[in-house]
């Protein structure tokens, strides 16, 4: 155990974000550089070496937290990081945007502000990678296996990470321009600096994974060629089909899909444009959709020197303090969330429904209607009488995702079956219909959190490499059926 008393010693304390004056005027991260490791060590000593750790509970991926706390609080990194790697690919990308599931599962967390699990876990792999002890692990010998994986976010680049130093030779096919999926263009640079994906993904070219972008399976490359082409594939595309919002207005020029207006932001960063072509400069903005997403937009709004940023949710506000009976410990509760991009302004609506869009003569949109809405009978129900509306020169939907794309032809050139949610069916080795064919992360479970996406991909990591070689000494921390730990 690290401290006995190290929870009795010492409060919660988080990382620093820079002043909302300075961040907002640049795309770099919000948080102080540097700021963790001067508290890291006695926040690492809260952790109490429960005999049973709900942490493991909270987290698919089965990371030992208590393990590398202790390590962490006697600042040996290298050992710390040597754990952390242990059941995680990639803890910089955790560390950075996940919701930390496992702190709403901290035994302290019942009486106590939980363990900074997060920020522990991102203090130790940035100290490996300025020690440079973050190095490839390139397989001794090779089986003369292939394996074509299709999509490179998070899931897609843990199972072929994993392929790769089982000693298969991978494959990773990948629409845009760049690897990295959401993470390269839905997630903005202020949450997720892009440099943290570029090095991990020079540390998989040394250890021999090969990257093929610009190729869009279905469009680009039939999926039946592919499937000649390899031994086992892996589908690790996503679950891209946006929720649309089809009320009267729709249509008008201005509203836009989240990763429509988000990925071009992005673009701007990596120097592809010098200005974003649909911007929120001087303008009214909406952002319908109060999850993470719409947060992002939020943000991204601010930096683009919006007038005014409004977010509109569906739902009620929810509680700021976990209920004892509705959200008990340990499951995931809903709570009231205050990000680093609430912290720069604008104003959040909650109980609201769109009910139409207005524009101008020219077909740009000027003002959103909305009403408020209450729960009668267990059903969302206009209140009369609360109609009104706002401006917005620029809209964004961040409502969520329903399923894998299917325009492109990749789910009927490969003829999978889909399960009653619209997600790619598999078995319990992540194994679709179609023999070699596996599917990982959210094409398989649905939307879904970063953390499942890489715990995805690990398992169904273990699934190709039994079907290629009869047996896999590869872990597999979750099974397809498994869900996260709430009410």
């Amino acid at each position: 155990m690290a401290d006995p008393k190290g929870f009795l010693n010492h409060g919660r304390e988080v990382a620093r974000t820079r002043p909302v004056g300075e961040r907002v005027k640049d795309w770099n991260e919000v948080y102080v550089p540097g700021s963790l490791l001067p508290i890291i060590s006695k926040q690492a000593s809260r952790c109490m070496d429960c005999g049973i750790p709900f942490c493991h509970n909270g987290c698919p991926l089965g990371n030992l937290i208590p393990e590398w706390n202790d390590y962490a609080y006697r600042e040996d990194w290298t050992a710390a990081s040597e754990r952390l790697h242990a059941t995680n690919n990639f803890p910089e990308f955790t560390g950075r945007l996940c919701p930390a599931p496992c702190e709403s599962a901290c035994v302290l967390g019942i009486n106590q502000p939980p363990v900074t699990i997060k920020n522990v876990e991102v203090a130790i792999i940035d100290k490996a990678w300025d020690a440079g002890t973050v190095a490839a692990q390139a397989p001794e010998r090779l089986s003369g296996k292939t394996v074509a994986v299709i999509g490179s976010g998070p899931a897609g680049l843990a199972a072929a990470q994993q392929l790769t130093r089982a000693g298969h030779t991978v494959a990773v096919y990948e629409r845009a321009d760049r690897v990295g999926g959401l993470l390269r263009y839905g997630i903005p640079e202020f949450k997720m600096e892009k440099r943290h994906i570029n090095r991990r993904i020079e540390q998989m070219r040394a250890e021999g994974t090969r990257f093929r972008t610009g190729i869009e399976i279905g469009r680009d490359l039939k999926a039946t060629d592919l499937k000649k082409r390899y031994d086992a594939i892996v589908i690790a595309a996503g679950a891209t089909k946006a929720r649309d919002l089809p009320v009267p207005g729709r249509e008008l020029k201005g509203i836009y899909q989240a990763m429509e207006y988000l990925p071009l932001a992005n673009k701007v960063q990596e120097g592809d444009y010098v200005t974003a072509p649909v911007s929120a400069e001087g303008k009214h903005v909406v952002v319908i959709g109060g999850g993470d997403t719409g947060a992002d937009c939020v943000g991204t709004a601010h930096r683009q020197g919006a007038a005014s940023v409004t977010q509109l949710e569906i739902m009620p506000r929810p509680n700021d303090e976990r209920h004892p009976t509705s959200q008990p410990w340990p499951t995931f509760p809903i709570l009231y969330k205050v990000t680093s991009a609430h912290e720069e302004g604008g104003e959040r609506i909650y109980s609201a429904s769109t009910t139409h869009f207005e524009g101008d003569e020219d077909g740009n949109v000027q003002w959103l209607h909305l009403a408020e809405v209450e729960f009668v009978e267990g059903r969302l129900t206009s209140k009369p009488g609360t109609e009104r509306k706002i401006p917005a020169q620029l809209v964004t939907l961040a409502m969520g995702f329903t399923g894998t794309d299917r325009e492109n032809g990749l789910v009927d050139q490969f003829g999978l079956d889909l399960d009653e949610r619209g997600n790619i069916a598999r078995d319990a080795e992540f194994q679709t219909n179609v023999p070699g064919v596996f599917v990982a992360g959210d094409a398989g479970r649905g939307q879904s959190l970063i953390v499942w996406a890489i715990a995805e991909g690990r398992s169904a990591a273990r699934g190709v490499d039994r079907f290629l070689t009869g047996a896999s000494d590869l872990p597999a921390p979750i099974r397809p059926t498994d869900r996260a730990l709430a009410v």
